[in-house]
């Protein structure tokens, strides 16, 4: 069992950044894959950046590409997402997410374990 619980969020203006960061709970952080996503009003749920177990491989969408950076500290079980060059498209909830699969994954389906959210809003 992870639990996932994301900070970081909160209201910035267009063009500022915001560092997310996604605590998790149990020993096993380091054997799963992890993944950002998020939803924006009347949106459907996007997958915004993931990364593999060991930080070797990573994935970031086209939208947010250039901007927002995925990482991970093992040793502090925690994934962070760095969020620079913000525009008023960002505003969403983020939501971290877990896959003891272990490998990069892309598929909201193929994630195990579910943070609450936090909310991002950005103003133009």
């Amino acid at each position: 069992q992870v639990q996932l619980v994301e900070s970081g969020g909160g209201l910035v203006q267009a063009g500022g950044s915001l560092r997310l960061s996604c605590a998790a709970s149990g020993r096993t952080f380091d054997s799963y894959a992890m993944g950002w996503f998020r939803q924006g009003p009347g949106a459907d749920r996007e997958l915004v950046a993931a990364i593999n177990w060991i930080g070797s491989s990573a994935f970031v969408a086209d939208s947010v590409k250039g901007r927002f950076t995925i990482s991970r500290d093992n040793a502090k079980h925690t994934l962070y997402l760095q969020m620079n060059s913000l525009k008023p498209e960002d505003t969403a909830v983020y939501a971290c997410a877990a896959s003891a699969a272990g490998e990069l994954l892309l598929g909201a389906e193929l994630y195990d374990y579910w943070g609450q959210g936090t909310q991002v809003t950005v103003s133009s």
